[in-house]
């Protein structure tokens, strides 16, 4: 099938390549230029694991290109997905403005029926938004052209976007007709060859679906980070805990890993939108609100570990951090507890070295160059003439501890550990202190 995809960010890229790569013919259209040019010749914008070699793959094979053309993309294919940015405003709410104008660009050059289908994290009612939009500039042209507006909202994790998208959990499509779900389902065919994965609604139902995903999975980690700092008050290992309740079934033991907080995209964008929907109604999201207050702490509480065990004299301190993205397998730094702690280190006075896997290029783009930060090469790098160690990404590089490596080069001979890696008894059995999330003992003890 022939397929256009509105925006080539995180979201367009991953889907037209996958879609690519399953045989359909996809047009990528993008306003950037230079993004367009360098996708043109292989140069991906993002880091994310099996992207470049099959986006390569397709280019080469033909299936899959990429423009700044418009009018080009909206002639490609009756199908013609939205997949540009939705970002929060500043009362939290999802700015629209790019979805909306996409739909004006393609009820300026469409000529036939098309299926406008809205990829984007869009909040309830987009879809007769866009259908609005659409409607208004075709009776501008003094047209009465046949559309129809469908909501399918992605799902994809960084780090695995790839293959989430290629063996989808559940395929969500927002529509109330019959011709736009046989499309949608002969589109999606090869995704479910396993077993049908189509979960067909109405559009509103699809919209808030995606938004309700996101804030269940968001709540998860405030909870469990509440009870890792309540565990850390009684004495309690919260590592011990999470695998009690994670036992469970009816609970699992995903997203239910205590740390400095969560970050990225999607999870602090779309909580704040749904509270925002929630106040236009009338209706107060406390438990919503809340999952947002318990994040935005809990990403403080590193620093506040670290002022702690130092009586608040970190000036002149210099410390090793081993992680910068938002989680492993990205180079997202977008609301990555990284940066709070940073700029909280900074402005108490410290020197930071830092090295993650990936996120290098953006933390120079973020941060320049400045005298108390210094990016390294490798892990190893970073701890010579350090007086701790703080670990903020749970990369798979950082699991295991060399003990003898971190007490020849940690001045203070102490550990921060924002994602729970380690286990305290073996770091204190070779002379670290050790700091977790919620591990009791290590917080009385040091």
């Amino acid at each position: 099938m022939r397929v256009t995809v509105f925006g080539v960010g995180y979201v367009g890229l991953v889907q037209a390549a996958v879609m690519a790569d399953f045989g359909h013919e996809v047009c990528c259209v993008d306003i950037d230029d230079k993004k367009i040019n360098n996708l043109k010749n292989g140069v991906i914008p993002i880091f994310e694991p099996g992207l470049a070699e099959i986006t390569r793959d397709n280019v080469a094979a033909g299936r899959l290109l990429f423009t700044t053309d418009a009018e080009m993309g909206v002639a490609h294919a009756e199908i013609i997905f939205i997949a540009v940015g939705t970002p929060p405003g500043e009362d939290g709410s999802a700015d629209l403005s790019h979805v909306l104008a996409v739909a004006e660009v393609i009820a300026r050059f469409m000529d036939g029926r098309k299926i406008v289908v809205n990829k984007s994290t869009v909040p309830v009612g987009t879809a007769g938004k866009v259908r609005q939009k659409i409607t208004g500039v075709l009776a501008e042209r003094g047209l009465a052209l046949s559309f129809e507006v469908a909501s399918n909202p992605e799902f994809l994790k960084e780090g695995s976007a790839v293959d989430d998208c290629m063996r989808p959990d559940r395929i969500i499509v927002g529509s109330d007709s019959d011709e736009v779900r046989r499309k949608m389902k002969e589109l999606y065919a090869p995704f479910s060859r396993n077993h049908d994965k189509m979960i067909l609604m109405d559009t509103r139902s699809a919209e808030f679906t995606k938004y309700a995903a996101n804030c269940m999975l968001a709540t998860k980690i405030s909870f469990i980070n509440e009870m890792a700092n309540l565990a850390e008050l009684l004495g309690v290992d919260i590592e011990q805990v999470r695998l009690g309740i994670g036992s469970d079934p009816r609970i699992g033991y995903q997203f239910i890993y205590p740390g400095c907080g969560y970050g990225g995209s999607c999870f602090p964008k779309d909580v704040k939108a749904l509270e925002r929907s929630a106040q236009e109604v009338g209706y107060q999201a406390r438990l919503l609100q809340a999952v947002e207050a318990v994040n935005g702490k809990q990403k403080e509480k590193l620093f506040t570990l670290i002022n702690r065990h130092y009586s608040g004299n970190i000036a002149k301190k210099t410390f090793a951090i081993w992680g910068l993205a938002f989680k492993p397998n990205t180079d997202d730094m977008r609301e990555a507890s990284s940066r709070v702690l940073l700029e909280s280190l900074w402005q108490a006075g410290a020197t930071v070295q830092a090295f993650d896997p990936e996120a290098m290029e953006e933390a120079q783009r973020l941060y320049g160059n400045r005298p108390d930060l210094r990016l390294m090469g490798t892990k190893e790098a970073a701890l010579p003439g350090a007086d701790a160690l703080i670990i903020v990404t749970e990369w798979k590089h950082f699991r295991v501890p060399d003990c003898s490596l971190l007490k020849k080069h940690l001045k203070d001979m102490v550990i921060f550990d924002g994602r729970n890696l380690y286990d305290p008894a073996v770091i204190e059995e070779n002379g670290l202190a050790y700091y977790g999330i919620g591990r009791g003992r290590s917080i009385q003890k040091w």
